[in-house]
This record gives structure tokens, sequence and C-alpha cells, in this order.
């Protein structure tokens, strides 16, 4: 592995992307960052840290970090957003495999902290592949749960976390889930994806179970209850989105 390109896309995260730069420092060679016309300041702190950051309209999670990759200068991409950072364990794994990669991608766990303390059951270890050589692997995957497409089986799985510093309330989860299963019924609809009457129940009560009993989310106190009941909201309401909007479109 010869260099590293840092891949940020960002949209109004002054109060977030100030330590995901951070962390980044001594790990990777070069930041870009493509930046969704933000309207506070978040340019102006990332400028203290790079000057390769391009504004595009938002065109949607996969385009933005596509662009981002193509705007990188070396093949060796590292991917995060705006509310993660590396912690130290990762940020050693990353450096002492820079001069004896012998992989193609290489996956991480990623720690979610939400609203008061981190959970360590519902949504842990999430593996996530977020270092990869842009020649073997690309954004893709269906808005907005975008992923590494990786053309190898070549990947190799790092120490150490991505930390995930995702709400800081309950209302910014809820406002971020109307948004969300907005892009995701629209991906549905795109796509003609059959959707019966109970898909919103059946959907969202295997979402709540699978966080909740397998991954053993009680462990993780109220924070993991609230967290599955709204990941249930999530998915309940993106399927309604869609069946309500086929609904209306037919009478």
């Amino acid at each position: 592995m010869e260099k590293i390109s840092a891949c940020i896309i960002s949209f109004n995260e002054e109060k977030k992307i100030e330590d995901c730069l951070k962390s980044l420092i001594d790990v990777v060679d070069e930041i870009v960052i493509v930046d969704s016309e933000s309207t506070d300041r978040t340019i102006e702190i990332a400028s203290k840290y790079t000057d390769k950051i391009y504004t595009q309209k938002f065109l949607g999670h996969i385009e933005q970090k596509n662009l981002a990759v193509s705007k990188a200068n070396y093949d060796w991409i590292l991917s995060l957003d705006c509310d993660e950072r590396l912690s130290d364990a990762l940020r050693i794994s990353i450096r002492a495999i820079k001069d004896i990669e012998t992989h193609d991608a290489y996956k991480m766990a990623r720690k979610t902290h939400y609203v008061y303390r981190w959970l360590n059951h519902c949504w842990y270890p999430d593996i996530k592949v977020r270092l990869f050589n842009k020649k073997k692997a690309l954004w893709g995957g269906v808005n907005p749960h975008d992923r590494v497409v990786i053309q190898s089986d070549k990947v190799k799985t790092l120490n150490g976390d991505i930390l995930h510093y995702s709400f800081d309330t309950i209302s910014a989860h809820i406002q971020t889930l109307d948004k969300f299963t907005e892009i995701g019924a629209n991906e549905i609809i795109k796509r003609q994806k059959r959707v019966s009457i109970w898909s919103p129940l059946s959907h969202g009560f295997w979402i709540f179970f699978r966080m909740y009993i397998l991954r053993r989310g009680f462990l993780d106190g109220f924070a993991g209850f609230v967290a599955s009941v709204l990941s249930f909201t999530h998915v309940f309401v993106k399927y309604s989105k869609v069946l309500m909007r086929r609904k209306k479109g037919q009478s």
C-alpha cells in the first residue's frame, strides 16, 4: 500500500467534522471532501486540514462517495462519514499495514454512540469495508444504505473500531428517520419492488427482533430499547410510504 486518500462527504457538519479529520492525522496522505453546499462553518473548518474540497449539489449517498473517490490522487481509499472517527486501535492497525499490504480491501467494526451511551450489542460490531483499493472496489448498494462493492475475495478484518457518534438526541434520530425513509421509499418504487400490505409490519418486526433479541440489544439498556423501536419505526414508515404512494397513484 503506497499512500492513502481519505474520502469524506459532508453537509452542515460543523459540530462533528473536525474530530473526524483530526483522527485521520498521521494515518492518511491526503483528505478529499465533497460538500453538498453547506451553509454553516463546515468548509471553513475542513479547510484547516485540506485544500481538496469540492462542492457538489447532493446526488445521492452512493454518487457523492464515488465522486469523492474519483477526486483522490491515490488508489487506496479510506472512507469515513463526518460523524465517524478512527479509534486509537484502528489508527495503529491501518498504519501497521501501510507497508505490508497484501489484500484488496479491509473491513472494520463500527461502534455507535447513541444519545448518552455506547451501544455494545444491537448495532455492534456492524462490520464495514472502509479501506479499499479503488481499482478493485467502488461504492454501490441502494441509497441511503450504501456499501463498498468489492471485485476481489482478498479482504481482511482490522483490529479497532470506527467510532460512530450518530444521534445526540431522539429528535435528531426521528428527523433522520424521516429523511432516510423518503430516500428508501423512492428507491423501492424506482426498482418496482413488490410490497404487500403486510410488509411494513413483517419487515419492521424482523428488524426489532434481530436487534433487540438476536443481537441482545436489551443489554444496551434503555438506549438499546429506543434504538430498536426506532429501527422498527424506520422500516415500518419506509414501506408504508411506498404503499401510500402507490395507492394514491391508483386513486
